[in-house]
């Protein structure tokens, strides 16, 4: 019984003091009751203390944007993090198009130049995609994590000390109100009483809060050596996929020229006029015609008018002393002598 006496005055001591803060709030709102002003100082720690805490949620946000493009799959490794369970290993999207590469080239076949080029591509795109992976691994270790356990620890203590400190002070006001108001010596000097016991506990929490809040320099300093962890592992990530693709720049370039952009091939040299004679009886010009060239430089000099010539296929001009053809066109060309392809 005793045990439920207690209780009930508890309960009701509880609401009373909750219904002084609301009405001192509300008064404070309204211009209708003074307000303690913090210090100086704590509110410049709790200014920064504020602004620590959301450019750190930005940041974090956007690193793991970053890191995984792909919404669903940060809404499952968050789901997965919550049940404190592992998320199961991905194919991610470089590793993706290696296989799709890879694959390919196999079909197409691995002794024909494109079909090696994919492989070779393919293998690279995987290599890209381990080291993708490992930037992840890293950065969420040694960046991603601290970033979090500031917003899901040390400032959640803050901001429920903080919360403290603001009731505190509604209880220190609401004491200051009612001593204003008290007229009776009995009533003045309970009211004096309550002061001094709010204004001790204000002072108290306030000096928890600050050594709180101070701690903000050390956070910084930790997130300082967070980041540089983190632009570390960006490097070495930047680095080996540069050094992958110059080593793939290097094996697709001892592959004949005739596979490269435009199908352009390069002509033949020809011997010199000297010699009086032209060795081949056809020559395959950059554009893809067919040409039957003359059997001497003499028939070469005596040749005039016009030829005509059919485009074995495209071919986009380099510069204006070239032509732009189309592949089966049949095109009229001054210079030309001897028949090409009719």
């Amino acid at each position: 019984m005793n045990i439920m006496d207690f209780n009930v005055k508890k309960l009701a001591a509880d609401a009373g003091t909750f219904l002084s803060r609301a009405v001192q709030f509300t008064e404070e709102k309204l211009g209708q009751a003074e307000k303690t002003e913090l210090d100086a100082h704590l509110e410049n720690l709790l200014s920064k203390a504020e602004c620590t805490k959301i450019w750190t949620e930005k940041i974090m946000k956007q690193t793991e944007v970053l890191l995984q493009p792909n919404p669903n799959a940060r809404i499952e490794e968050f789901v997965y993090e919550k049940l404190d369970r592992k998320a199961p290993s991905r194919i991610n999207n470089p590793e993706l198009l290696g296989q799709y590469m890879i694959d390919a080239g196999t079909e197409f076949g691995p002794g024909t130049a494109y079909g090696n080029a994919l492989i070779k591509c393919g293998e690279t795109q995987k290599r890209i995609g381990t080291a993708d992976r490992e930037l992840i691994q890293t950065s969420a270790l040694n960046f991603l994590t601290p970033l979090r356990n500031f917003i899901e620890g040390d400032y959640k203590t803050i901001a429920k000390e903080r919360k403290l400190l603001q009731n505190k002070r509604l209880d220190l006001d609401a004491a200051k109100t009612r001593l204003k108001k008290a007229k009776a010596a009995e009533t003045k000097a309970s009211s004096e009483q309550e002061l001094r016991i709010t204004q001790s506990e204000f002072d108290r929490q306030a000096e928890i809060t600050r050594l709180l809040l101070e701690g903000i320099s050390s956070t910084h300093a930790h997130h300082l050596r967070c980041l540089n962890d983190f632009v570390e592992a960006q490097m070495t990530y930047y680095a080996q996929c540069y050094q992958y693709m110059l080593d793939l720049q290097k094996q697709l370039g001892s592959f004949p020229s005739s596979y490269c952009n435009n199908n352009q091939t390069s002509v033949a040299p020809v011997p010199s006029a000297s010699s009086n004679v032209i060795g081949s009886s056809t020559l395959t010009s950059t554009s893809g015609l067919v040409i039957a060239s003359p059997t001497n430089l003499n028939d070469l000099k005596e040749c005039s008018g016009s030829r005509k010539a059919r485009v074995l296929y495209d071919y986009d001009a380099a510069n204006s002393s070239e032509l732009s053809l189309l592949a089966d066109e049949n095109e009229v060309h001054q210079a030309l002598c001897g028949i090409m392809e009719p």
